[in-house]
């Protein structure tokens, strides 16, 4: 039995351009996360729980916050300023996320990401189908290597800003569940899977939160893959975690617009 953590990367809105006025935010959206065996759960809570009080322990403390709630979101810790810098702090986060990325693999886990790069324009832009396109396809990739691995899976989601409204059969929790219902019961009959996906608040499970650091990391890995001269500052990311990344994930990629080959489908 394996647990996958996923959080959304990019941005769900439209993207026309790095300079247009409203829709400049990221060109990709997708979902990402660390699937763990359910016996191996409460081991990384764990550590992640005590790489992240050990780090950033003077943040927690002036926060007044309890050390297991405490969080750092991706857009604080990934920011691109500081991995451009030779900052001590720069140095130790890159020991974390290394240290990240080993114990998952050491835990007998992987990392997955599934994103679209996005080409409708502003006017016929459909968010919720973006993204239920692609929660169907984390959950194709994760049955058929479930299938390899001759185990089930469940998906836990960090909970979205709507998934709290009841009896709203337009609310983003109510597609989530009829999308996954669709995948377990229907014609795709992804038998592997044990529920719909769960939706839980990030800052109570330290699970969800690396989660987030790895949408974090894989947005601007992403972002350097689309649209690399619109963000050389993004290269840092590259040359320091694409690599160590790709050792350990499985079925990841982001669906592109264009490739100069057809049959040959870019990685992030």
């Amino acid at each position: 039995m394996y647990v996958a953590y996923l959080d959304e990367f990019g941005h769900i809105g439209p993207f026309v351009s790095k300079t247009h006025k409203s829709y400049h935010t990221h060109p990709v959206f997708g979902l990402a996360g660390l699937v763990l065996p359910a016996e191996s759960v409460r081991a990384f809570s764990a550590f992640f729980f005590n790489l992240k009080k050990n780090l950033l322990g003077k943040k927690i403390e002036l926060s007044g916050t309890h050390p297991a709630s405490f969080e750092e979101k991706a857009s604080s810790f990934f920011k691109t300023s500081q991995f451009n810098g030779k900052s001590n702090m720069r140095r130790e986060k890159i020991t974390a996320i290394n240290r990240l990325l080993l114990k998952v693999h050491e835990l007998g886990g992987f990392f997955i990401h599934v994103g679209i790069e996005k080409d409708r324009d502003p006017d016929n832009s459909n968010a919720k189908g973006l993204y239920k396109h692609v929660l169907k396809e984390v959950i194709k990739r994760l049955d058929e290597e479930m299938t390899i691995r001759d185990s089930r899976f469940m998906i836990v989601l960090d909970q979205q800003d709507d998934m709290n409204q009841k009896n709203d059969g337009n609310s983003m929790r109510h597609e989530l569940v009829k999308q996954a219902s669709f995948s377990m019961f229907g014609h795709d009959k992804r038998l592997n899977l044990v529920e719909p996906p769960i939706q839980a608040e990030s800052h109570l499970y330290q699970t969800i939160q690396c989660a987030d650091w790895i949408c974090g990391l894989v947005g601007k890995l992403s972002y350097y893959a689309v649209k690399p001269d619109d963000c050389e500052n993004l290269k840092v990311f590259h040359d320091l975690f694409f690599e160590r990344l790709s050792m350990v994930q499985r079925r990841s990629g982001i669906r592109r617009v264009k490739v100069a080959n057809p049959d040959v489908v870019p990685s992030v």
